[in-house]
């Protein structure tokens, strides 16, 4: 007689099917698929009742101690299962009570294959060990489990079922545990280790996991594998299905299923790197990778040979059972075989240097963009592909004109994909800007072009320094400058004289080269101020007349010193007499033969004439001797 029960799934399968139970056994097929599950007879050992969430499981314990789950039955099954079960099999199904406060701390427990956390000497959850994928210490007591996806997974529907990927297990305190030294030792070579609870709790998930002692064989081991990203040394066990990653505080297990790309790419002349795209990235803590960039010096080479048949190795395109190759070559070679995976080079394009790869910046993070054939790579701590087929347009520019030469070194290329992302790499070189025009050319893509013209960028930047040029080629002669700064200072000259004849302004240059406009020295005012009185106008030593004040203090002093005792004190100054040629030739220059004239117009001011009379027999007199004849 046989017994059927509709709606029951199997172990973790989302796919419901039938289940029967008869004197030869039970067995479940699902309702889809052709997929057919038995049982023999023989071969149950026990039966056990869980509250699941899927209703109720049967779990059904088998001779080699592995067990079969059935969820799905309802709660009036219970009876009616219990007694089929005698009654086939003289077992009893036992009812376990399942934890429902809700508890997230309470101990963990290894049961064959599963993990137990059990709460009140009861059981909260249970975990399959071989769907662990990987296995972290995430500081002193934390440990982290991850899970693999499961491959009956519908990845098309976006309705899909949820699964848990990772969970965590804080385990505090300390772990001692008994080491010997050889196998039969005696008690007295035993020593007690003390390590982490979380430690300890580790070790034991990889010894029962798929991540611990890996079942299968080894076909090629590489040991210390310097790995860019993550960071580290690994080292990289491979098998026929997977490979695996074993570092200092990491192990991860990696399917050859989930490698999406394989690139070999060189870095430079010393050093070759191979990336393995990955359709699931692996994590560390909250960071996921999904790109592992290996990498390998070129001079390096390996001996090796393949833990295979000869039968098993002809399966295989391109592998050999022997290589003597350098490392990069072996490590690709065995990777392409077993993962079925084409690897991508460098292809034809070259920079001026010759390399197939341009420094470039990506916010601020400095790596090499590699323009392959289909792709754009961009090889940093975090790498970015770009398929060429998803780019909308490519935007040339430059970035901060202002800031001249800089500037005009480097060049940004702004890449618009068609999928919404923008890239822009940044601190180009701008003798590669050619040779990238001419690849995106080829490749047939929208160019557009904001780059600055060089000369304006020049002008831009050379604006400032063409007006301090010529302020500063003005400044340097002293004839030049008093020209256009004449008649600045036409108002007041009377104030400007006693505003010069100040102890506190005569010695500070710089406010008299200010407030008149001009570099002209105390000694070049001097004889202007004398000029300018002789004829007696304001329109031709307007701005002199503030300069000379210094000279005509010292003159008048010397003459009158009752009236103008304030400007008796520059007449010590050295300076007329080292730059009275200068004054005399700068007069010659501007008005030769005017100097006689001055005679007939100081009528309105006679006293202004016989000063400079006096001026004349004190300091220049020999000069003023002879215009006066």
């Amino acid at each position: 007689m046989t017994t059927q029960f509709d709606r029951i799934f199997h172990g973790l399968s989302a796919e419901s099917g039938k289940f029967r139970v008869a004197a030869s056994g039970m067995a479940w097929k699902a309702e889809d698929t052709e997929g057919v599950t038995a049982v023999p007879s023989g071969d149950i050992k026990w039966a056990q009742w869980f509250r699941v969430a899927r209703n109720f499981q049967l779990r059904v314990g088998l001779k080699d101690r592995r067990r079969e789950t059935f969820d799905g039955f309802m709660r009036e099954d219970h009876d009616k299962l219990a007694a089929i079960l005698k009654q086939h099999f003289g077992i009893t199904l036992e009812v376990k009570d399942v934890s429902f406060k809700g508890w997230n701390w309470g101990v963990t427990d290894i049961q064959g294959q599963e993990l137990a956390f059990l709460v009140s000497n009861k059981t909260s959850f249970e975990l399959p060990l071989n769907q662990v994928a990987n296995s972290n210490i995430a500081g002193r007591t934390e440990v982290s489990l991850e899970f693999a996806p499961s491959g009956s997974a519908n990845k098309k529907s976006r309705s899909g079922m949820d699964e848990m990927v990772e969970i965590r297990f804080h385990v505090p305190g300390t772990h001692t545990r008994i080491r010997g030294s050889d196998a039969g030792s005696d008690a007295e070579d035993e020593a007690e280790e003390e390590t982490t609870a979380a430690q300890a709790f580790h070790d034991a998930i990889k010894d029962k996991a798929d991540i611990g002692q890996v079942s299968g064989d080894l076909v090629l081991s590489f040991e210390e594998v310097l790995v860019l990203t993550p960071r580290g040394r690994y080292d990289v066990d491979m098998f026929l299905d997977f490979l695996r990653l074993r570092g200092k505080t990491y192990d991860y297990k990696i399917l050859y299923s989930s490698i999406a790309r394989l690139f070999l790419l060189p870095k430079d002349d010393q050093h070759v790197l191979f990336i393995l795209g990955l359709s699931t990235p692996i994590r560390q803590g909250q960071t996921r990778y999904q790109y592992l960039v290996m990498q390998f010096a070129r001079e390096e080479e390996t001996t090796a040979e393949l833990n295979m048949a000869e039968e098993e190795i002809e399966k295989y395109d391109r592998l050999k059972k022997n290589y003597e190759d350098p490392t990069f070559e072996v490590v690709s070679g065995v990777f392409r075989a077993l993962s079925k995976k084409k690897i991508i080079g460098s292809g034809s394009f070259q920079s001026r240097d010759g390399h197939p790869g341009l420094k470039a910046n990506l916010k601020a993070v400095q790596g090499d963009l590699f323009l392959l054939e289909k792709y754009i790579f961009f090889v940093s701590k975090q790498p970015t592909l770009v398929e060429i087929s998803d780019i909308h347009q490519c935007v040339f520019s430059r970035v901060g004109a202002s800031m001249g030469a800089t500037a005009a070194r480097t060049f940004d290329l702004k890449i618009v994909t068609k999928s919404g992302p923008e890239y822009t790499f940044t601190s180009i070189n701008k003798e590669e800007h050619e040779p990238t025009e001419s690849y995106l050319k080829d490749k047939k893509i929208k160019l557009k072009n904001e780059m600055v013209p060089d000369v304006e960028m020049m002008l831009a930047a050379g604006a400032g320094d063409s007006d301090d040029d010529e302020m500063q080629s003005v400044a340097s002669s002293g004839e030049e400058r008093p020209k256009p700064r004449l008649g600045g200072d036409d108002e007041d000259s009377e104030e400007d004289e006693d505003f010069q004849a100040s102890s506190t302004d005569q010695g500070s240059p710089s406010e008299s080269d200010s407030s008149d406009g001009g570099g002209v020295t105390a000694s070049d005012a001097s004889g202007d101020r004398e000029f300018t009185k002789a004829k007696g106008k304001k329109k031709e030593g307007a701005a002199k007349k503030k300069k000379p004040s210094a000279k005509a203090a010292g003159s008048d002093a010397e003459d009158d010193n009752d009236d103008k005792p304030k400007k008796a004190k520059l007449a010590p100054k050295p300076k007329p007499k080292v730059k009275k040629d200068d004054d005399d030739d700068a007069m010659d220059v501007e008005e030769d033969g005017p100097k006689p004239k001055p005679k007939p117009k100081p009528k309105p001011k006679p006293k202004a004439s016989s000063s400079l009379k006096e001026g004349e027999e004190d300091e220049p007199a020999k000069k003023k001797m002879k215009t006066s004849d």
